[in-house]
């Protein structure tokens, strides 16, 4: 990301709540290396605050009076454009759509709002502030800002968007997703491409916080066509389905098809890993599998890709200029794993083109 850093991270909280404004100014002011440079309590005051503190960070509440956390996080980022972690005590469904707006808005992340007397969701917003605090910040007017069905961002179709006619007949099996930082927007942009019929099962590892992935499968039904659900043990995955792996299991698929949720050891400390995933389709389904890594901090997918890459398997990186951290993309990438690098838009485009491809393999059984 950057260099050693010379200065302290310097936080502005937003919260309605005078009681969880200061609970995060103690919890954050009481971290070596960062400095809350201010509070807000409403949307309107943090759009202000913004732009007259210039922080590195900005804590944003969901809901608040006079303007909510997505209203302020869309003026922030058109305005000035600042890193914005979610922080939320709700888990309910309207406010985890809300959540998810915000992400699409160009927050980063989400965790849950600290309590009284819980040193480990307090470690858990000093350590997203600190790593959220070294992520390039971009001017968000572009594909993540708009409702994911939205042809006014569309952009023009690059070649390597197009697949070649054998790649097209093809019969694939699986599309296997892997996303973090910036993943539920790309994915949004990515799915809502895809007609109700698209007749391949779509898996994905996104890296979320523990309680939000429900929240994601039902925002993403929002935004495609498709059904998306959470995975369980057993599954069978079916045609015209995404199906996201749950909280701290890793997810592959078996020789008969069905998913299978494991507790094996976190891969650097991620749990589920895409690697799980893409290498049990390498074994399985070999050729038949396209393999995607989205945003993301970390290498998570690279390794797994490569195996997909030998195969034979279809594989697709997002390209930098679109992603919120080009970590998981670049790690792929270098590894030569990789055949095609497009945008999260043109990542949909191409796998409408499996459409005819997928007919003839819509069987999910090997």
């Amino acid at each position: 990301m950057t260099g050693k850093r010379t200065h302290p991270i310097r936080v502005l909280i937003a919260d309605d709540s005078p009681t969880a404004r200061a609970l995060l100014v103690a919890i954050l002011q009481g971290a070596e290396g960062i400095d809350v440079v201010g509070t807000a309590a409403d949307g309107e005051e943090a759009i202000r605050l913004a732009a007259r503190l210039r922080p590195d960070v900005i804590t944003m509440d969901v809901r608040m009076p006079k303007m909510n956390g997505l209203e302020a996080t869309r003026q922030i980022m058109q305005t000035t454009p600042t890193r914005v972690v979610i922080v939320t005590a709700s888990l309910t469904w309207n406010d985890m759509d809300l959540s998810f707006e915000i992400l699409r808005a160009g927050a980063l992340t989400i965790v849950l709002k600290p309590g009284m007397s819980d040193p480990e969701t307090s470690e858990k917003v000093v350590r997203t502030v600190r790593l959220m605090a070294d992520v390039p910040v971009v001017q968000r007017r572009a594909w993540g800002t708009q409702r994911a069905n939205s042809t006014d961002d569309v952009p023009s179709t690059s070649p390597a968007a197009v697949l070649s006619e054998q790649e097209v007949t093809r019969a694939y099996r699986a599309v296997a997703i892997a996303c973090s930082t910036g993943g539920p927007a790309a994915l949004a942009a990515v799915l809502s491409a895809l007609p109700v019929d698209f007749p391949i099962p779509i898996l994905i590892v996104q890296h979320i916080t523990s309680g939000f992935v429900s929240g994601l499968a039902g925002w993403l039904s929002g935004v495609t066509s498709l059904r998306v659900a959470v995975a369980g043990h057993g599954d069978l995955p079916q045609p015209g389905t995404v199906l996201l792996a749950p909280d701290d299991y890793h997810m592959q698929v078996n020789a008969q098809g069905r998913i299978e949720l494991l507790k094996d050891v976190p891969y650097r400390g991620l749990r589920p890993s895409a690697n799980y995933l893409f290498h049990s389709l390498a074994r399985h389904y070999g050729a038949q599998t396209v393999g995607v890594v989205l945003t993301g901090m970390g290498d998570d997918g690279a390794e797994g890709l490569q195996a997909i890459h030998d195969k034979g398997g279809l594989t697709i990186a997002q390209e930098e200029k679109s992603c919120v951290v080009f970590g998981m993309p670049r790690e792929a990438i270098a590894r030569k794993a990789v055949e095609r690098v497009l945008s999260p838009k043109e990542i949909g485009i191409l796998l409408r083109q499996l459409q005819e491809a997928g007919r003839g393999g819509d069987q999910p059984l090997p």
